[in-house]
């Protein structure tokens, strides 16, 4: 069963102090899949799923997500239809929250290029977006996710939601800078070739205690904090 709307909202809120904090939110398959057959995991949890989906993006400053999963996935700058706007306005949160498209080839998705960009300093062709995107270019080759996270925290932009995908969480997980999995356990079995949720070049073992676990007729709601 799933609580009430203010008993969601006191389970996933960002703790106070101001300090940056990324949560990072996904749905898998039993079997460790992070999308289904169509190649988009929008439709693995189901309703419950949209629903804390969009509960997770009223409570963010900022979006973060890779440029392959915005143009997979279909995304577009967040419209005020898609959050809460009196969750937002009691939290003092501008109307909707920023997109920030991470991206090294700078392969942005037409909708997104009057969103955020974070890249490097490097990035081929990043004086044209400089036109069009507010770009935030920290480090050469990599990105610097401290210098990134800093200047979203001088923007006021601490609550950071990353929605995906599996390469930038990878990254954000071997960085250890995973604070908050909000993990969706979709009660299908998938086999393919879908990554896990997160995925890198080398493996690492960042420790997380369970915070909660709601039942959805089978969906599971799962939210785990760094420990």
């Amino acid at each position: 069963m799933i609580p009430e709307q203010a008993e969601l909202e006191r389970l996933y809120a960002y703790p106070e102090g101001g300090k940056p904090w990324i949560r990072t939110n996904f749905v898998s398959t039993l079997d460790g899949a992070a999308y289904d057959e169509s190649g988009k995991s929008g439709s693995l949890g189901g309703e419950v799923d949209t629903r804390v989906f969009s509960l997770l993006r009223s409570l963010a400053d900022v979006i973060i997500v890779g440029a392959g999963t915005a143009r997979t996935e279909g995304y577009r700058p967040v419209g005020t239809e898609e959050v809460d706007a009196d969750l937002r306005a009691r939290l003092g949160l501008a109307p909707v929250p920023p997109i920030a498209v991470v991206s090294r080839r700078l392969d942005i998705p037409d909708e997104l290029r009057d969103q955020l960009l974070i890249t490097t300093t490097d990035a081929p062709g990043l004086d044209a977006l400089r036109e069009d995107m507010d770009v935030l270019a920290f480090g050469e080759g990599v990105i610097d996710w401290s210098a990134v996270l800093a200047e979203l925290a001088s923007r006021g932009l601490t609550r950071v939601l990353c929605e995906g995908g599996p390469t930038l969480h990878g990254t954000l997980v071997a960085q250890d800078l995973v604070d908050d999995l909000c993990l969706t356990i979709a009660p299908v079995l998938a086999a393919g070739s879908a990554p896990r949720i997160a995925h890198g070049p080398e493996a690492v073992t960042h420790h997380m205690r369970r915070s909660h676990v709601l039942d959805a007729d089978g969906v599971l709601l799962t939210r785990w904090l760094r420990s």
